[in-house]
């Protein structure tokens, strides 16, 4: 499986759109809650056995707070913004409580047939696919030249983003990403090769608290996937 740089995603820590049920995606000032605080500051060490060469972020408040505990272990360690791998633009959907759209009717198209959906005054699903794996495809030829076939790079990214790219290197169509999970401050890890990817990690938190039972969440219709990500465990 070498030949290409293995990809690191992490998705931001929980915050304070997560937490009060809110779809946030470009606006402003949405920062780390308390325990998405914690879960930034536990990522330096969960990740301290990975010699990362390089760290590319979502220009977000939430994605560089994220970060933030790691570049302050790594100091070395070089930062990339990349609107690439920003958010999904929601468009008049962004601030809205996710309990309010999970009646809109294009909630069934987002969640049954995402490739087909466009928000309003935002974008498509399928657009912010197509910008998040062109990054990805991007971003994997910069290292390889600069930093050889076997270096570790990290991205840190967006609930959507990271399952559209995960689709990706699993071979799904986009309509199946849905099924994919990826908590706050989980870690994916893919490797890349010339003929295709290996995902060898996925949403991975360090612990199993969130596959306990847990009481509806905000927004929750049961067998939907939460749009631009859950909250994780309580």
């Amino acid at each position: 499986m070498a030949g290409m740089p293995m990809l690191i995603l992490v998705r931001h820590g929980r915050s304070t759109a997560n937490t009060a049920g809110v779809l946030a995606g470009w606006t402003p000032g949405v920062a780390l809650d308390e325990r998405g605080a914690a879960q930034a500051a536990a990522l330096p060490g969960r990740l301290a056995g990975l010699p990362l060469a390089a760290a590319v972020t979502s220009p977000l408040q939430r994605c560089r707070e994220t970060l933030a505990p790691l570049l302050a272990a790594r100091p070395d360690l070089p930062l990339h913004p990349d609107d690439r791998i920003g958010e999904c633009h929601y468009g008049d959907w962004s601030g809205r409580k996710l309990a309010e759209l999970a009646d809109e009717p294009l909630m069934n198209i987002v969640q049954q047939h995402p490739s087909a959906a466009a928000f309003p005054g935002g974008e498509s699903m399928r657009a912010m696919h197509t910008r998040a794996v062109e990054a990805v495809r991007d971003w994997n030829a910069r290292i390889e030249r600069e930093h050889g076939a076997d270096a570790v790079y990290l991205m840190c990214s967006h609930g959507d983003v990271i399952k559209a790219i995960v689709a990706d290197a699993l071979g799904l169509h986009l309509d199946l990403f849905q099924r994919i999970s990826v908590e706050p401050c989980s870690v994916t890890a893919i490797r890349y090769t010339p003929t295709r990817p290996f995902v060898v990690r996925l949403g991975d938190t360090g612990d199993f608290a969130g596959l306990a039972p847990r009481e509806e969440t905000t927004g929750d219709r049961g067998g939907d996937a939460a749009v631009g990500g859950d909250a994780g465990a309580p």
